[in-house]
This record gives C-alpha cells, structure tokens and sequence, in this order.
C-alpha cells in the first residue's frame, strides 16, 4: 500500500468553511484501486467519491476529521431509540448499485429540497451515478421502503473491516422520521450482523451544523493526530440528517 502514488489538488473554495482553501490528496483515478486497497487507504482517512478516493490536504487546516463507530460497544441512545421505533414499519431491501429510476427521481427531489443551490440540485443520471457509483468497489443501494415505496436510499460500501456510509438520500416530505439518522443505525446493525468491526461515516467538521449528528452515535471515534481516538462531546442541541 505505501507503494501507491498519490497526487495533491489545486487550491479551491472550501465547501464547508467559508474563507478558507480546500486541497485533497488523491490516489490517480487512472486505475490500480481495488476494494482491498480502498480498505487500508480508509483507516488513513481517505474517502470515495465516485471511483475517486481522496483525503482532505489544506494549508493551516486540519478540521475534516476522518470518522468510524466501533460496532462492538455501540448503544443506541434515548432518540436513537425513538427513532428505531418510529421506523419499524419499514421494510429493508439490499440492492445492486445499478442505475434505476426511482432512485434518481428520489435523489433529483431530495437535492433541489434538502440543498438548493448547493451544485448538487441539478443532477443528470450521469453525474448521479458518477458520484455514488465506481467499477470497483464492492457497493450497495439499500432501500427503505413504505407500503411498496421507496423513501431512502443508503448507498453502502461493504469493506474488508467494516461498511462505509457513502451517502444517503430520502423523501424530504418525510423529515420528521429521521430517516438518514435511520439509515446509520441500520448500517450499525448490519455491520454487527457480518461480524465487521466499524462503521466509516466520512468527514467530521466541529464548526459545521450540518455535521452535529455525526458526534450523537455512541463510541464514535475521529482520526485525530494519527489516532483514531474518541471525538469531543457534541453540543446540546439536537440535528438530524446524513446525506
């Protein structure tokens, strides 16, 4: 693994910090990646978009924390627990990462609702699928479904320690469910039912309100100096929503 070239990014706006320059590091998306390798390159904190695999590099920033929940002592809190009974009537199915209309029509509405104006909202098949998708990676589509209809999608990679929450995306008429806060818990239940060890759930920015909910899972640990270690506490104020 510490034979893979990697290569940095021009600067560019940060997306989540305003002011501030966003670099990544990337392994060449020209080929070589395999499900094994992204494995090892995710417990040094890198992440997929698409088939490309990067890891934040800014100048006089460190404040994207890589971010994993250890399956084996993890218990759900007193929300969490409201929330898994709130959706105990929906059904679950695991599905293979192909393109289906449903899924992007759900994606389409979610986007234009949940981030307007956020160069997300105006998706076409082909960018949809080059974000969640990539010919190597061993990915899923699950499917939360109520009275046959689909109202979330969690888009999972399966790795050789753990899953990888990629992205998920829900009916945003749907918001009082917690459906993406569901869609964790869920991922939680099934790497325990695998016998995997972890949860990866991407970035973690402590100034970011769109990233409270990450720090409100019991255990989660950040990749912090090096080490994975305990994140701080979250604040008291309660948010929902991966995706």
């Amino acid at each position: 693994m510490l034979d893979q070239t990697f290569y940095i990014s021009a600067p560019e706006a940060c997306n989540y910090l305003p002011g501030r320059e966003a670099r990544n590091i990337f392994a060449p998306p020209s080929g070589g990646m395999t499900n094994t390798l992204y494995s090892s390159l995710i417990e040094l904190g890198f992440r997929r978009s698409g088939s490309f695999v990067y890891r934040p590099h800014c100048r006089a920033c460190t404040a994207c924390i890589p971010t994993r929940i250890p399956i084996e002592h993890f218990v759900p809190g007193r929300s969490q627990r409201r929330n898994l009974g709130m959706n105990r009537d929906l059904g679950v199915r695991i599905r293979k990462p192909v393109y289906r209309e449903e899924h992007y029509a759900l994606y389409s509405r979610y986007q234009s609702m949940r981030h307007p104006g956020g160069g997300m909202d105006e998706p076409t098949p082909q960018t949809y699928q080059g974000f969640l998708t990539s010919d190597w990676s061993q990915t899923v589509f699950v499917e939360f479904v109520l009275d046959d209809r689909v109202v979330a999608v969690a888009v999972t990679d399966i790795l050789d320690q753990g899953l990888s929450a990629v992205y998920t995306f829900f009916d945003p008429e749907l918001g009082a469910r917690g459906l993406g806060t569901h869609a964790i818990l869920w991922q939680i239940e099934e790497t325990r039912r695998r016998g995997l060890s972890y949860l990866y759930l991407g970035y973690w920015i402590a100034q970011s309100p769109k990233m409270v909910y990450k720090s409100r899972f019991q255990g989660i640990e950040g990749l912090l100096a090096d080490r994975w270690q305990p994140l701080p506490p979250p604040p008291l104020i309660d948010m929902d929503g991966p995706g």
